[in-house]
This record gives C-alpha cells, structure tokens and sequence, in this order.
C-alpha cells in the first residue's frame, strides 16, 4: 500500500521534521547475530517507566534463565528476569545513559542452561507463529501475561506494556498501531528483526489488538526498507493486519507523528495516543508479546545495533538485558582509531557516555560510535531568530523560546510555551545555524524545573 492509497486516512506524512543523513547502509545489511553468553550480567531494577523493581534473589543464589529476579506491586511497573543461568553476585550500582544511578543484580553466568547461536535464536523468533485462534485468548489474561513477562516499549520509552492494552471503557481503542518507522539515523535493529523474524510480529499485533480491543491493526514502516516492508507483507497475508508504507522523514518514528500519518488524527498536546482510539506499539514490543502470550518466554534479549565509523565492524546483535556495553562494541570487532563519542541510542535523541561500563536494557536500541569528524560542531552564537526551529519541530513549538527561558530558569515561560510537551526530538538543534544547543537546554530545564517545583 503506497502513501498515495492511504491519503483518506492519513497522508504517509506529517508537518515539520527533517532529513538527516541516515547512516544505515553500515549495518541495514548485515543479519542479526548471537552475542555469546557473557560471563557477567548487571541486570538494572529500573529500566523501564514507572516504579523499580525489589530484588527477589539475593547473592550466591543460583538462577535459571528466565527466572523472575525483580517486581513490584505497582501498577506501572514491570518485572525483570535472568536472561542466563548463574550464580547471583553482590548488589551493585550502574550508571545508566541518562545519569540516573540504579541498582543491579549481577549474575555471574555458567555454561549450564544457557543457550547460544542459532539455538537461542529458535527459541525467541523461530518455529511456528500461527494466528489461528489467536481471538481465543481471553483479553485479561493477555494482558497478565505480558506483564508478568516484563514486556516494556523496545522503541526508547521503556513504558510497561501491559499498561497501555488494559482495556479502558472511557477511551476505547479502535487501532493497534505498531510501529516499525526506526527512523534515527544509524539505527538498524528493528529493520532486520522486521526482516527476520515477521511472523511473532504480526502475532504479536494481533494478540495486543484483542487486549485492547482495537478491530483494526497497522503496521508502519518507512519507505526506505522496501525488504523489510515486502517481509511484513508476506507474514500479514491472511492475518487481518494492515503494512503501510510512510514517508521517510525524522521523527517519523515519534507516536504523534506516526499516528498522524498513517491514520490523521492529531493527538492533543500533553496528550497520548489513547486520547484518539489508538494503542502504538513497536516492531520488537510486538513480537515480545507473542513470545510472552504463546510460548511464556520473559523479555530477557532484545537486538541492539552497534553502529558507526567508529566500530570497525557495524553489527546487528541479539543481546541479553544486563550484558555491558563493552561486550557488544567488542563483538563489532572494537573501536577504531577516530573512535571520539559513543551514543546509547541514536544521534538525535541519545546520550552520550564516558564509558562502556553500562549495561544493556530492555530499552537499548543500539549503540552508535561517531569519530572526530561527527562530532566537529561550530561555535554557539547569539539566536538569529530565522525561525527554522520553529518550521521544522514536528510538534508546532517554539523550541528557541523554550531553551532560552530554560536557560534563564523562567518556568513561567518555559512552562507558557510547553517545556513539558517537547519530545526531545533534536530537530531544532539539527537545523539551528547558530549552533545554540536547544535539545540539552531543554532536556536541563525539564529537570531543574521539575525538581524546583518539587520542593515548593
């Protein structure tokens, strides 16, 4: 289905956005590959929105893969799980990209039921994804188990899943949206799993769209993975769920924009897709829900990207949650010599980090290596007022006016031209000709403004 055919609907486009160079040819073609069981995990208990978890394991206990290790009794929460047999380690701390200090489970794995290579990857995305009967599955009990198996958005959010499909009788849902856009430069780990594995991912869909209670289901994916379009295609013959074809435009991926180009509906600024009827999941959150619901597999692997002129050999990687940093990079052949900033995430809306000692998540869509001539940037200087921030953010704001006010702590305005709202999509600062670093000012003033009213 072209852009053109879905026009009574939405356009396959949206306003605003920009065009950077995408990077992917470095690893769109390379296949996913198995990370070798590592010998250590450091499992996170946050790496999700909402509530941490409490450990229910405590050091020198021995663990199975899958093992629950972590929950909470609140509602936005999920739980965490080993993702490798071993022996629990002492309770430790890590660094997270975004600053945040948590807790870790380490666990010191073993060669005893672990699987590796194309064994692991069977158990996860191989064999038989039917979709007969799958209308069946009495909704409740899809939701239990999505939320007993930790499933959270593997798009960057991280928010608890089964939160989102819980059937709300004030907003009800008439659309699954699955996301599959990936439209960070650089970022390929969604598109080989579309590639790959298509088949969990329309199960998957179609067993989110009966929790929630949505009739229709759509799949959206850029235009510029025609392979990857043409594989969903062929695994929704016959399944009821619609692939869609979308401009090729950053931040395409964004729900607001997703949701306004492939259906026209606009979401209410401070307000989420359920506002409008519709529940976005991503490609990889899919094809978890189909591992939870059909076969009671926790999320404990996900696939990373590891990308960038700064790796010597770009790789798309099956990792388990809890796996370093350093482990990935070391399976892309390691760093090369013009190696100077390294991404968790993508470019626009990742953080850079000092170190590789950072474990894997379950919202880890990759990691991105730049070298000196990426990161070369221009001296700030004073706002222009050209207005090009303001034609390109995809969200109709002023995001100058927001960084300056946060700049100067004046809440009162930040908060009059919608601080809160932004998405921290990095537009602005992309096309800013005075190179004044809008996203970093507005990240800063999210907190200090939170953390100042806080105390008020």
């Amino acid at each position: 289905m072209s852009i053109a055919t879905i026009e009574s609907r939405g356009t396959g486009r949206f306003p605003g956005g920009v065009h950077p160079a995408d990077r992917k040819s470095l690893s769109a073609g390379r296949k996913i590959e198995v990370l070798p069981p590592p010998p250590e995990l450091a499992i996170p208990i946050l790496q999700h929105t909402g509530a941490p978890c409490a450990p229910l394991v405590k050091a020198r206990d021995a663990v199975v893969a899958g093992q629950k290790i972590g929950d909470a009794q609140a509602f936005v929460s999920a739980p965490i799980h080993a993702p490798l047999a071993g022996v629990v380690q002492r309770e430790s701390v890590a660094t997270l990209p975004n600053g945040r200090h948590v807790k870790t489970i380490p666990i010191q794995t073993g060669a005893e039921g672990n699987l590796d290579g194309d064994a692991l990857w069977e158990r996860l995305f191989g064999g038989d994804w039917t979709i007969r009967g799958l209308d069946a599955h009495d909704p409740s009990k899809i939701v239990a188990a999505i939320r007993e198996a930790g499933i959270v958005g593997q798009g960057g959010a991280a928010f608890p899943t089964h939160v989102k499909l819980v059937r709300n009788e004030k907003k009800p849902v008439d659309t699954v949206l699955v996301n599959g856009c990936e439209c960070e430069p650089y970022l390929t780990s969604d598109h080989r799993l579309m590639i790959e594995a298509p088949a969990p991912i329309v199960a998957g869909a179609r067993l989110a769209a009966r929790a929630a209670g949505a009739a229709r289901v759509v799949v959206a994916v850029e235009d510029n993975k025609p392979e990857a379009i043409a594989a969903m295609r062929r695994a929704a013959e016959g399944a009821g769920v619609e692939v869609v074809e979308v401009e090729t435009r950053y931040p395409m991926g964004g729900e607001k924009q997703t949701v306004r180009a492939v259906l026209g509906r606009t979401i209410p600024t401070g307000g989420l897709p359920l506002d409008v009827g519709v529940v976005v999941i991503n490609v990889g959150t899919a094809a978890a829900i189909a591992g939870a619901v059909l076969r009671g597999q926790p999320l404990t692997h996900r696939v990373v990207s590891v990308t960038g002129g700064g790796v010597r050999e770009p790789r798309n990687l099956l990792v388990p949650v809890g796996a370093s940093y350093q482990s990935l990079v070391d399976a892309a052949g390691g760093l090369t010599p013009e190696a100077r900033r390294v991404i968790a995430g993508g470019p626009m809306m990742g953080f850079a980090i000092e170190a590789l000692n950072v474990p894997v998540t379950k919202g880890t869509s990759g990691i991105v290596v730049l070298t000196e001539a990426d990161v070369r940037r221009a001296m700030e200087t004073p706002c222009v007022r050209c207005g090009r921030c303001v034609d390109v953010c995809p969200l109709d704001l002023v995001p100058t006016r927001i960084a300056l006010a946060a700049r100067r702590k004046d809440w009162a305005l930040a908060r009059r031209h919608h601080l809160l709202a932004c998405m921290e999509c990095g537009c602005c600062a992309y096309v800013c000709p005075a190179a004044i670093p809008l996203v970093q000012l507005i990240r800063m003033g999210k907190v200090q403004m939170l953390k100042e009213e806080a105390r008020t």
